[in-house]
């Protein structure tokens, strides 16, 4: 097979391994920098340029695309499914789980776990919105935010009224979230491929803070799920229709809830903390998958 990985940089280790996993099953490997991409959006012949050249047709893709540049990245994506190539995960569904509000609004829809959330842009009362989550400690979040920046602790009414007005007075959309203390700063990252988690980590906050993501400092570490965890990372990743993607669920006190799913989920600390080898697992699952024209969506909304 022809796979193309589309990530910014060949270095990563997220890309770099996936490279590894393609080659080593005797595959041809390509890594094309989506913001370099340029598409030729012609009637029944649909191209993607690159470098001055026309690509030539890949049986499969497999996107890695940053927050930062998602608009573009998935319009990249669409060109590829518009060519007949396959997408590990499809243009629409990156979308879907992009946007944290729709995110969370198809998880309820669903039923799934989630903590209580409020959503704002220019709030009347700023007291009643933290009261429909419970009330203080809440976690305030920025609608863009990644990686843990724009997320702030609130442990009194007061401290949240002014982190909620300071971020109006940016301009700012932003989730008001219960805090789920009995996860004592920790979470679980799922990693889910084809309906199934192949493999999950524990992280834990760096002493003094409540954000566990290892670029933040936390520590990554194997974990036991429940089958109750297990059902949830699986349904999240239905809902959001994506084939490949990172579940991040609490242990709260009325069961497991999702934080996050991410569709383009790092593979060193999970390969690190499991000893797994997710990047065969994707390659594998693409090995079963890839037919022209064969990227569907799953979810809907």
């Amino acid at each position: 097979m022809r796979i193309a990985i589309l990530s910014r940089n060949s270095n990563l280790y997220s890309t770099k391994r996936l490279i590894e996993a393609g080659v080593n099953r005797g595959h041809d490997v390509d890594v094309i920098d989506t913001m370099h991409c340029y598409m030729d959006i012609t009637s029944s012949r649909p191209s993607v340029r690159y470098k001055g050249r026309k690509l030539p047709y890949y049986d499969a893709i497999i996107p890695r695309i940053g927050a930062s540049v998602s608009f573009y990245g998935t319009s990249v994506v669409r060109q590829f499914e518009m060519m007949g190539t396959y997408s590990i995960n499809e243009s629409v569904a990156i979308s879907r789980s992009r946007d944290k509000l729709r995110s969370l609004q198809l998880l309820s829809r669903k039923g799934i776990g989630m903590p209580r959330t409020g959503f704002a842009h220019h709030p009347d009362r700023i007291d009643d919105l933290i009261k429909n989550v419970g009330g203080a400690p809440v976690v305030i979040k920025l609608l863009e935010g990644t990686q843990g920046i724009g997320v702030v602790l609130a442990d009194t009414q007061k401290a949240a009224e002014s982190i909620i007005e300071a971020f109006m007075g940016l301009n700012a959309s932003i989730l008001v979230q219960e805090y789920i203390k009995e996860a004592g700063g920790a979470d679980i990252r799922c990693f889910v491929v084809g309906g199934k988690v192949v493999a999950a980590m524990k992280r834990q906050a760096a002493p003094g803070e409540f954000r566990s993501n290892l670029h933040r400092g936390g520590s990554a570490s194997l974990v036991r799920l429940s089958p109750d965890e297990r059902k949830t990372a699986v349904d999240a990743a239905k809902t959001m229709g994506l084939n490949c993607c990172g579940v991040d669920i609490l242990r709260s006190n009325h069961g497991p809830v999702v934080m996050e799913v991410n569709s383009s989920p790092g593979l060193e600390g999970i390969e690190k903390a499991t000893s797994k080898d997710v990047a065969g697992m994707i390659i594998e699952f693409i090995e079963r998958s890839a037919k022209p024209n064969s990227t569907k969506t799953k979810g809907k909304g």
